[in-house]
């Protein structure tokens, strides 16, 4: 129903592989529903990969040695659905997942062949995992993030496990109930499908309709019907 789709999942956990990670394992969930769909997976776990701090394409041209972002990137740019994912710290998102949003952000100037900002006609979601309150909260950074970058952002687009407040169990934990989480597990479907569905309409539509939101356009001096208000 839905071959032809790529979903990337980047993985936001602050453990390195081979360490498993609570987040992946709800994540797996996802995957395996869009698989059993014909979407083709990605993932990628970031804090795996040397990503410099900054808010620049590339930056190895602004003083860093090295900066695998640019290579990561053009995975982003390959998927029709991009799933963040990762741990709460503190009430909020990781530090590796707000440095992944600020170098999506660093790309977010750049323009498709139709003159719009690069990520219009991709869909957004998000996973969250943890054992301290959160969820909501990271969620509505993330989803507002992806959004603001020209992510179309279906309903339902996020979900999560949290485990009792404090140092309780997590996710994979032995005992968790996170697994068997039925309020979990039924977001986490919904979320998929919505995200597949979304995704698949805008492919079929070539997109996300151009006129009225064209950078290159406005640049060239079109208007789209504004005008400026008559100040007296």
């Amino acid at each position: 129903m839905f071959e032809g789709l790529t979903a990337l999942f980047v993985n936001c956990t602050l453990k390195r592989s081979p360490e498993p990670s609570n987040t992946d394992g709800l994540a797996a969930i996802s995957k395996r529903v869009m698989a059993a769909n014909g979407v083709a997976i990605d993932e990628i776990r970031a804090v795996d990969h040397d990503i410099a701090t900054g808010v620049w394409p590339d930056m190895t041209e602004h003083g860093w040695a090295s900066d695998e972002w640019p290579a990561l990137y053009q995975r982003v740019l390959a998927a029709d659905i991009l799933v963040l994912c990762g741990p709460i710290w503190l009430g909020d998102n990781s530090s590796v997942m707000k440095k992944v949003v600020e170098r999506l952000y660093a790309c977010s100037s750049l323009l498709n062949d139709e003159g719009q900002y690069a990520y219009y006609g991709r869909v957004g979601g998000c996973l969250i995992t943890g054992n301290e309150d959160g969820v909501k909260h990271c969620a509505m950074n993330v989803l507002y993030s992806l959004q603001h970058l020209g992510y179309a952002i279906p309903p339902q687009a996020d979900a999560g496990w949290i485990g009792e407040a404090g140092p309780g169990p997590s996710y994979l934990d032995p005992g968790s109930g996170g697994p068997e989480n039925d309020f979990t597990n039924r977001n986490t479907t919904f979320m998929t499908w919505n995200l597949m569905h979304l995704a698949a309409m805008l492919k079929q539509a070539g997109g996300f309709p151009s006129h009225g939101n064209q950078r290159s356009a406005w640049d060239a001096g079109a208007r789209f019907d504004f005008a400026n208000p008559e100040y007296r």
